[in-house]
């Protein structure tokens, strides 16, 4: 078993203040570990996001302590967990978050290019681009795209500086069921093959067939966490960097 690369110890967020703070999460305590995904659900209001921003050095917890690839991100300045979510975490959202006015491969190359601090990316970004099976929408806008091929995209551009971690917020909820299937088949693949540590946030109950680890928060605290059964077989023909 892989140790943890990203965990939170006794996680407490509260929002509001006088009578209207309330508590979003409570002493929530978790890990999460390479080659694995873990579906974090609940109803509405349970915590799931904020749990989620608190992962990616989003949103500080008012308590507690979060670890991502060894570093107590709590004791960092707001620069140096800037960089620690450039180096190592990748980051997917349900509304894809794409610049229209960008092809698909500008896309991928604008976020190597931030990170990677001008150096050229676009073959990097082509390679990623096409083992999506993206090789004929390089050229296209978002507008012109299917929304399986924007996720898809979006997928490429949290990949292309190859972060350990990738943390997806509701990634198939706009999507039909063949391409919801699609990237949740990606994501898997990610990381059963890569290794890679996955935390997917989503009310879909498509994905309980996919996670590996499943996490259901109520009111902010953990209640229950399983860890389904179902074998995971993969033949796609992807290869990820």
């Amino acid at each position: 078993m892989s140790e943890p690369n990203l965990s939170v110890r006794g996680a407490t967020v509260y929002y509001g203040h006088g009578p209207a703070r309330r508590r979003a999460l409570s002493d929530v305590t978790l890990a999460f570990e390479p080659g694995s995904l873990t579906l974090v659900r609940g109803p509405s209001g349970s915590g799931k996001t904020t749990l989620l921003s608190v992962l990616g050095c989003l949103l500080t917890p008012d308590s507690g302590w979060v670890y991502v690839a060894g570093t107590n991100v709590i004791r960092l300045s707001e620069e140096e967990r800037t960089a620690i979510r450039r180096r190592h975490i990748g980051f997917v959202f349900q509304a894809f978050r794409l610049f229209h006015s960008l092809t698909a491969l500008e896309n991928v190359e604008l976020a190597a290019t931030i990170a990677a601090g001008g150096r050229r990316t676009r073959n990097a970004s082509k390679q990623l681009l096409a083992r999506l099976g993206l090789e004929r929408q390089f050229h296209q806008k978002p507008d012109a795209l299917s929304g399986g091929e924007k996720q898809r995209v979006a997928i490429a551009r949290a990949l292309i500086n190859r972060p350990e971690i990738i943390l997806a917020d509701e990634p198939t909820a706009s999507l039909d069921s063949a391409s919801g299937e699609q990237i949740a088949e990606i994501l898997v693949d990610l990381a059963e093959r890569d290794s890679k540590t996955v935390v997917v946030v989503s009310h879909d109950e498509r994905w309980l067939r996919h996670a590996h680890r499943v996490v259901t928060l109520e009111d902010g605290e953990v209640k229950d966490e399983t860890w389904p059964q179902a074998a995971h077989v993969r033949n796609l023909p992807v290869a990820f960097c």
